[in-house]
């Protein structure tokens, strides 16, 4: 199962992306800014999301169509 950002590029486990768009998170009141930087990702089994950390929210569940490959 091939797990692609927004521009087409393959990601693997460990990568670190980039957001493209401000990003609301649900259940808080934190926005995740465009150009964050998020290292150490972690592939799910949806080919459309990856998990990872930011400084602020563990667990973190992004759609691959709002990041880019660092």
């Amino acid at each position: 199962m091939d797990v692609k950002d927004s521009n087409g590029a393959l990601l693997n486990e460990g990568d670190a992306v980039q957001l493209i768009k401000d990003l609301k998170v649900k259940g808080t009141s934190t926005t995740l800014k465009r150009g964050t930087v998020v290292k150490n990702i972690r592939l799910t089994h949806n080919p459309d999301e990856i998990e990872c950390r930011s400084d602020k929210i563990k667990g973190l569940v992004l759609k691959t169509c709002f990041l880019k490959k660092v």
